[in-house]
């Protein structure tokens, strides 16, 4: 073992961020560019370790922050109803956007770079404890060689081993083809947010998704909310018959291909690992559980941390407000139930709900009489049982997801 690694110019970093994906890449670039601390990144070694590539979807006004990672962006959403009629809404000033994540390195690498008070360190996180000091995480480098490095905080993006004890757990499970067609064969103005003309699975709901990148080449996406995932087969199947017998598609090659599973819980995700030990991202309860979207919620999460360093405060705020949550609870037991018909709901709160509403109740940043006046448009009766029957409701431990996760 050797003695404590020193980061490059900058010495012992403040914050050790252990994982390169969204959370950890994008807290790192929010205290390197505010300055708020030193900061290191552990991320694996090229080769196996490393995930794949993923594809992370969010809205926002104006050109963006991370304006050279995004690789596409519509400014009309489109929902297709159980019926087949299509409803395209406006959510300007906001568009939908989509980032890749080896897009998204290479930008925070390069902050990394230029900053002085930053580092990456390509090594493999074994274990992450408290010490006297703050936290210590220790390393195995490209080689072998043991390294160990000490901050006063570090915070760990790494997926848990298992999902704590939920009332409700569904996946958001789906594999997605990038396609090239042999015409042009997509609008690439208007993102397909959900499209359930494909069939419904006996329990769960699901859906089409597609975002065009011109007009001969999309992501076309097969997604449930259900208890359990597919088999690849079974994912290559409803994928065929959707680019076929529902979007109709033609002549198409398959350039690359995606698959992840997001969970949807209303599990209570702890924040803290340790005195000076945090969780972030879909480990500390980041993930939206009734839409899976996690990007906009990290970086929301990101700017709160960055605010509780500057202020010298060591506790971390929670990722989403304490009334969304207990909605998301609400309608997971209500969607896992029946009670509520999945398709027919989400396409409800399209067709009667003004879309910059809607997008703010999704990110949880609606007020109590914006949510209310959203309530009153959903199925009031199962909804106002379930809300009722939850709190009584025991947790308990599922099974945890058969992939990587790959938030939205």
């Amino acid at each position: 073992m050797v003695g404590p690694v020193t980061p490059g110019p900058v010495g012992t970093p403040d914050v050790v961020i252990v994982g390169g994906g969204a959370a950890g890449l994008s807290l790192a670039y929010r205290l390197v560019e505010t300055g708020v601390a030193t900061v290191t990144v552990v991320e694996p070694p090229e080769g196996s370790a490393r995930p794949a590539e993923r594809t992370w979807c969010y809205w926002d006004q104006g050109d963006g922050e991370f304006a050279e990672a995004v690789t596409a962006s519509w400014s009309l959403l489109r929902v297709h109803g159980p019926d087949g009629h299509p409803l395209t809404v406006d959510p300007a000033p906001s568009r939908y956007r989509m980032v890749r994540s080896a897009a998204f390195e290479r930008l925070v690498h390069a902050r990394l770079a230029r900053s002085p008070g930053g580092r990456l360190l390509r090594a493999t996180a074994d274990t992450v404890r408290d010490v006297p000091t703050g936290a210590e995480v220790r390393c195995t480098a490209p080689g072998g060689r043991t390294l160990t490095l000490r901050s006063r905080y570090v915070f760990d993006s790494r997926p848990l081993p298992a999902l704590p004890p939920a009332r409700t757990q569904l996946l958001q499970h789906f594999r997605g083809w990038f396609v090239r067609t042999r015409t042009d064969r997509f609008d690439p103005a208007v993102a397909d947010l959900m499209d359930f003309r494909v069939p419904q699975p006996r329990h769960g709901l699901a859906f089409g998704y597609v975002l065009p990148l011109a007009p001969d080449r999309a992501l076309v996406e097969y997604t449930e909310f259900s208890r359990t995932p597919l088999t690849t087969a079974a994912y290559e199947a409803a994928l065929g018959h959707y680019a076929h017998g529902v979007l109709r598609l033609g002549e198409f090659s398959v350039e690359t291909a995606e698959q992840g599973v997001i969970p949807m819980t209303d599990a209570r995700f702890p924040r803290r690992a340790g005195a000076a030990v945090f969780r972030i991202g879909t480990a500390g309860g980041a993930t939206r559980p009734a839409t899976g979207y996690t990007f906009a919620a990290v970086q929301r999460h990101s700017r709160a941390i960055a605010a509780a360093l500057h202020g010298g405060r060591a506790a971390v705020p929670a990722p989403h407000g304490r009334r969304a949550l207990a909605m998301d609870a609400v309608l997971l037991r209500a969607l896992d139930t029946g009670r509520i018909d999945g398709p027919a709901f989400f396409t409800g709160l399209f067709r009667r709900t003004p879309a910059q509403r809607l997008l703010r109740f999704l990110d949880g940043a609606t007020s109590v009489r914006e949510e209310w006046g959203i309530g009153l448009r959903t199925p009031v009766g199962p909804m106002l049982r379930t809300a009722l029957e939850v709190p009584f409701l025991p947790r308990r431990t599922h099974p945890a997801p058969g992939t990587g996760e790959n938030p939205r």
